[in-house]
């Protein structure tokens, strides 16, 4: 349903932008600013991104760095090791002798790139707890300046969002510049008393540094922001607001933007003035330098920083980092006295390990572990501990194949959603569907589940999101085609577009043209016309040979996300009824009680029944 930061949207977001990069490594000498002078004032913006709920910490790869020396549940992350070693960085900071290079002013601010939950076991635990939200408690703990808005604070809605920001009673501002709140009165009122800005103007050691925020145009696209509007005019709308700051005497100025790829930031740059650093997110690109500690099986795909040439000719930073809790992102700039970077620090510039083991260990924060980690983790274990269902069968929902070709756990899901659908449709007065589709980008537990038990944590793992089941309930049959047809446009490429089919087979040729949709759109450019075949179980022919065969339009359950031309699903304005429970409540209820606590073997073979073929 959502494409996740971890899946990166490969797409450019920023229209009509070119990539004039002056550089894409860190291997460039740092006096990268626009004057000569002295350094006068040292800022360091100390920074994560795409922490997406990831509250005990992540295991890594590799047993080599030694025993978990503050008891904690992985190796590597978690809230409280970030709050100890976040406390660390701005001690150093700001305190002591200046290092070489360094003014004697010095001086930090700390910001989040957004996407600070994320839908999941983890997370159901703050659902289940309330307002405070236990992401809210940690990120509150680490003591965040300015938090961007990413796409994931809207996958609950804008009213799960507000909560989130409910929970920090005011004290976090949160900071999106293209985004208009005015169509959702529970958010709006957070613009109104001050807690959501288009810019903030942070204070360090006297001096002024303004604060830009944005969120990726593609929103409407991969999550679920309802009456939040988006604009895509962000050069103009970032330059406007570098200008006011200038009008008022703030020289210093950093935009956090959350654009999904680090290089789109990359391609804004040339379209900025009075920008002097960018912070990105929403990719989880590892950047590093050799020298720089990464977490096992974490590779550098490119220097730290990255830079480009605005449209001044001035060369700014580009920065970001993974996500997860992981590593703290520190970017040191030297400011002369008319506030232009004259040279990065470039010692201490980098990503900072985020650990437990290794000689580069922390202690977790004793208030952060006893308040947000040990009670996410007694919720976890009590779902690990209920057995919904067993399978007679392995269940594949590895990411590549669910978002590539017909596997067993896709069918399952979707055959869930159709269950569901015929299920509520008397209740919510629609057609009970024929056809159920979930798109592979939704299916998330990127593993081969073993035959045996299946527990509600597992569920969780498999369908995080809170997407409703939505009854699309009349479906004209050359929609429901080219709808198949976005599922298989990027084949035999994966992608989160790659749908999972209930109730109908189809065949499709690669070989054929692929459907091509407005980019950040459900609006067809070119119709596919890769889908050669389509028929209903009962045998129903809807594509013969390529045509459509008039007929009756078909009722089709997915989930609200995809009905609203989520992954750019052609569904158009056609009218679908939400009917009452998420995918993940569809698909355990489906165990329990479609299937009677046994996925059969027959039923859901290991290479899958021929829903989907490719010719």
């Amino acid at each position: 349903m959502r494409s996740l930061p971890r899946n990166r949207l490969r797409t450019a977001v920023v229209a009509g932008l070119t990539c004039a990069l002056v550089a894409t490594t860190s291997g460039v000498p740092a006096s990268a600013g626009r004057g000569g002078d002295r350094p006068f004032f040292t800022l360091s913006v100390l920074f994560t991104n795409d922490m997406e709920s990831a509250l005990l910490g992540v295991p890594g790869s590799g047993g080599d760095e030694g025993p978990i020396l503050d008891g904690g549940a992985n190796p590597y992350g978690s809230p409280s090791r970030v709050k100890t070693l976040m406390d660390d960085l701005r001690a150093e900071a700001t305190t002591g002798k200046p290092r070489r290079g360094q003014a004697a002013w010095r001086g930090e601010i700390t910001v989040s790139g957004g996407d600070n939950f994320l839908a999941g076991p983890e997370f159901s635990a703050s659902l289940d707890r309330g307002v405070p939200f236990y992401d809210a408690l940690a990120v509150r703990e680490i003591g965040y300046d300015v938090s961007a808005v990413g796409n994931h604070e809207f996958d609950f809605g804008p009213d799960t969002f507000a909560d989130f920001i409910e929970s920090f009673g005011g004290s976090l501002p949160f900071v999106s510049s293209n985004l208009d709140f005015s169509g959702e009165p529970v958010l709006d009122a957070y613009t109104r008393d001050g807690t959501i800005v288009t810019g903030k103007v942070l204070r360090a050691t006297g001096q002024r540094i303004g604060v830009i925020g944005l969120t990726t145009p593609e929103l409407p696209a991969i999550s679920s922001p309802r009456g939040v509007a988006v604009s895509g005019e962000l050069a103009a709308i970032s330059n406007g607001l570098a200008r006011d700051f200038a009008r008022r005497g703030i020289d210093k100025v950093v935009l956090v933007s959350h654009l999904q790829d680090i290089d789109n930031e990359l391609a804004l740059v040339p379209h900025l003035s009075g920008v002097d650093a960018v912070v990105g997110a929403g990719g989880g690109e590892i950047l590093a330098d050799p020298g720089d500690r990464l977490i096992p099986g974490d590779t550098a795909e490119r220097g730290f920083p990255l830079w480009a040439e605005d449209s001044d000719g001035d060369r700014v930073p580009v920065v970001t980092t993974t996500g997860d809790y992981k590593y703290i992102g520190r970017l040191v700039l030297n400011f002369d006295r008319r506030g232009e970077v004259v040279s990065i620090d470039e010692a201490r510039t980098g990503p900072v390990r985020v650990s437990g083991v290794g000689p580069d260990a922390v202690t977790g924060d004793p208030t952060v572990r006893a308040e947000v980690e040990k009670p996410v983790a007694e919720h976890l274990a009590g779902l690990a501990e209920t057995v919904v269902a067993t399978s007679e069968v392995p269940l594949n929902g590895v990411r590549a194949d669910v978002r590539s070709r017909e596997t067993n756990l896709g069918s399952l899901v979707a055959d869930s959603l159709r269950w569901a659908g015929q299920r509520q449709a008397a209740e919510y007065g629609v057609t009970p569907p024929r056809v159920g589709i979930q798109n592979g980008g939704g299916i998330r537990n990127d593993s081969l589940l073993p035959a045996g038990d299946i527990t509600a944590l597992n569920t969780y793992e498999i369908a995080p999101f809170a997407n409703f089941v939505a009854v699309v309930p009349e479906v004209p049959r050359d929609v429901l085609r080219q709808l198949l047809e976005r599922g298989v446009a990027a084949a035999p490429s994966a992608a989160g577009a790659f749908m999972q089919v209930s109730g109908l087979r189809f065949t499709y040729d690669t070989s054929r043209t692929a459907q091509v949709v407005a980019e950040g759109t459900s609006t067809i450019v070119t119709p596919g016309e890769r889908v050669r075949d389509v028929v209903l179980d009962d045998g129903t022919v809807l594509v013969a040979d390529g045509e459509v065969v008039a007929g009756p339009p078909v009722s089709v359950a997915t989930n609200d996300f995809s009905a609203r031309g989520g992954d750019g699903y052609p569904f158009g304005d056609l009218p679908f009824t939400s009917v009452g429970t998420t995918y993940q409540q569809a698909l355990q209820r489906y165990l329990v009680e479609g299937l009677s606590g046994t996925v059969p073997a027959d039923r859901y073979p290991e290479g899958g029944t021929g829903r989907i073929t490719a010719l």
